[in-house]
């Protein structure tokens, strides 16, 4: 018999998984798993797990929010042996799950994740962490750590914007030198964020929709602080309509990328606080996780034979 590792978090959203875990479970064992199953307790709880097993298992399954996910694989990264993992959304926002197409209905993605096919997808190394899908900086990035749980659970997404609405008024600006390849920038900026995701904050298409998950590059997009309102109309309007505005955002693809700055900025990987840092160097590892996804997205989410247009 195949064994499992199922770690859950049983506080992820509104406790949706907790009245369908049996459900779960069953999908698991009629796949032929044996089953072992880990409530996570704190915080980090999820990463302590996967650093720490001894077991032989075949596949790993997680459910809980984006958090969670990048717990688990971060675990999965600094272990030897690479292990598939299965994903069952369970937070608010579920980004990455959106962008593999995961579904939202508990049972599925559980059937996805014994039954699926295991997608071979680029991950990020973030000096000496690792992130699923998005390392940020600068305006919202606060938003998804700051904002309590108990207000997440009630509001959903719209904690999300109402927390953003609030902090609108005291735009943050940094002066940062970001290199890659042969190019150096050095700009104020109030915004960036390094993806492998079809979806950010829960909007799909915001940077584009040729994102592919293994080809081993990054979608960087970096927003210039406005320097009046109407510049900061033009940006808002930009994102709105999901065309990147040349004059005040940069927007290209990169396996490598530096970011250097006078003082030390807060950044947030996968939703949740990565650390304040006045130097980070962001390395892609091209194909560094093995995801299941439903057979037939497998081939919509990877590379395609010919080479794919440059959107810098």
């Amino acid at each position: 018999m195949k064994k499992m590792l199922f770690i859950y978090n049983p506080n992820a959203g509104t406790g949706v998984l907790k009245p369908k875990l049996s459900d779960v479970l069953d999908i698991f064992v009629k796949a032929g798993y044996e089953v072992q199953v880990y409530p996570t307790q704190k915080y980090h709880d999820a990463l302590a797990k996967m650093l720490s097993y001894t077991e032989d298992y075949d596949l790993i399954v997680c459910s809980g929010g984006d958090g969670t996910l990048d717990e688990v694989v971060t675990g999965m990264a600094r272990r030897e042996k690479q292990v598939p993992i299965g994903y069952i959304p369970a937070g608010t926002t579920n980004d990455f799950a959106r962008s593999l197409h995961i579904s939202k209905d508990m049972l599925e993605a559980a059937d996805t994740a014994v039954n699926g096919a295991p997608l071979a997808c680029d991950i990020g190394v973030f000096n000496t962490d690792f992130f699923v899908y998005i390392a940020a900086f600068g305006l919202f990035t606060e938003v998804s750590y700051e904002t309590k749980q108990s207000v997440k659970n009630v509001l959903g997404h719209l904690a999300y914007v109402l927390e953003g609405a609030k902090s609108i008024f005291n735009v943050p600006s940094y002066r940062v030198k970001v290199s890659y390849g042969n190019e150096v920038i050095e700009e104020d900026f109030m915004f960036g964020m390094v993806t492998n995701s079809r979806s950010v904050g829960g909007f799909q298409g915001i940077i584009g929709r040729d994102v592919v998950f293994d080809d081993g590059e990054f979608e960087v997009t970096l927003i210039k602080t406005p320097k009046n309102p109407l510049e900061l109309n033009d940006i808002i309007a930009a994102l709105l309509i999901r065309q990147i505005d040349s004059k005040h955002i940069y927007s290209f693809r990169t396996g490598k990328i530096r970011f250097e700055s006078l003082e030390e900025i807060p950044w947030t990987l996968d939703g949740e606080f990565g650390g304040q840092h006045d130097v980070v160097d962001i390395l892609n590892r091209k194909q560094g996780l093995q995801i299941m996804v439903k057979e037939e997205m497998r081939e919509n989410l990877m590379q395609k034979k010919e080479e794919l247009p440059d959107k810098s």
